[in-house]
């Protein structure tokens, strides 16, 4: 018997393969691309793929573009023309944003005008699905799914992953148990795991509360450098630990704990976003040289978990007015917005600031 993968296990193996520099071939409506991410080509591939006939683009946002001065002619992809003496390196120092200001003529820069840039889109979703900067080198092919099987790489049809990627996938509970805390010994853990093979979530919730009345809840992203690490840099811990500490007086409440670190870019390319901002870019500016917006964070896995934990209306703590729309927007009702200000600090007084007047944030 041969089992064949389903669209979400070649989406997984897609993106191991990207992390670890190989390359995949993605499809759509009968075009297909050699995809490879920027970040880890290595040498012996990308002479590989200069091998091949064509001619390979370097598929950047046009976050990414702005940034470099290079023309996007597509809302959201621009496709720069390698040069023949293009190195790894070169490569990368388009996509990485680390040495910008010390080599800020990364140019003059070419980019394809003519043609179709839905591939380059696909390639650049990918690449940050696999939590990797959002640049790819793409190289237009014939009969991709033969040159995959030839090859031995991973090929995906496009049109068929991005409505699994842009879905929130369905979210199972694996298990959950009682977790006495130092804020409540009433507390309970659970552990819900997506079906797409994606990061596992946790609602640790406080007391019984009852699923027929408005439930104080907080929608909290992993930070690993506040909620553990305790960095001044932002308001994270003194939130996580505010809003336990909140519903354990009331007795009652739904903490999610969504893996979702640095806005949805991963922990990796955070810690890239705070060389930046030591180099004296705010926050959102320094998503976007990295190619990313603002913030590319999924809330809507927040209210599958509250729906599947039977919960309908919610008490919201958050200073966040986008995660109040959410919530309303997946059918979850807010019937109250509970702020949530703590944690303000000398070190962290900036980031607060640009949260406020280019986020939206009531602080």
């Amino acid at each position: 018997m041969h089992l064949r993968p389903d669209i979400t296990e070649l989406q997984a193996r897609a993106r191991a393969d990207l992390r670890m520099g190989v390359p995949v071939v993605l499809g759509l409506e009968g075009r297909f691309a050699l995809v490879a991410a920027a970040e880890t080509l290595g040498p012996q591939r990308l002479a590989d793929i200069r091998s091949l006939p064509g001619q390979p683009v370097l598929a950047i946002t046009a976050r990414r573009a702005e940034t470099l001065k290079a023309r996007a002619y597509d809302a959201q992809a621009a496709r720069v023309v390698i040069p023949e003496s293009a190195t790894c390196d070169w490569l990368r120092s388009l996509s990485d944003p680390a040495d910008d200001l010390m080599h800020p003529m990364k140019g003059p820069l070419q980019t394809l005008r003519e043609g179709d840039a839905r591939l380059a889109r696909a390639a650049i979703t990918f690449c940050k699905a696999a939590r990797l900067l959002p640049a790819a080198l793409l190289l237009e092919i014939d009969a991709g799914p033969a040159f995959a099987a030839e090859h031995g790489l991973t090929w995906l049809d496009a049109g068929a992953a991005y409505p699994v990627l842009h879905t929130t996938s369905p979210m199972n509970e694996v298990v959950h148990a009682r977790l006495p805390m130092t804020v409540s010994e009433a507390g309970r853990l659970h552990i819900y795991r997506p079906e797409d093979g994606g990061e596992e979530h946790y609602a640790v919730e406080i007391g019984s509360p009852p699923r027929d009345a408005p439930v104080l809840a907080r929608l909290h992203s992993a930070c690993f450098t506040g909620d553990i690490l305790g960095s001044l840099k932002c308001d994270c811990g003194p939130q996580l630990r505010g809003a336990l500490a909140q519903m354990g007086r009331e007795g009652a409440g739904v903490l999610l704990y969504l893996n979702q670190e640095g806005r949805g870019i991963g922990l990796a390319n955070k810690m890239r976003a705070y060389s930046l901002q030591d180099q004296g870019f705010d926050t959102v500016e320094a998503n976007h040289r990295l190619g990313f917006e603002d913030d590319e964070r999924d809330f809507r896995i927040g209210s599958e978990i509250l729906k599947r934990m039977g919960f309908s209306q919610v008490r919201l703590m958050t200073n966040n007015p986008k995660k109040v729309a959410m919530m309303e927007a997946a059918g979850v009702k807010v019937t109250e917005r509970v702020p949530l200000k703590v944690g303000q600090n000398p070190l962290n007084e900036a980031y607060l600031a640009t949260k406020a007047a280019k986020s939206g944030h009531l602080l």
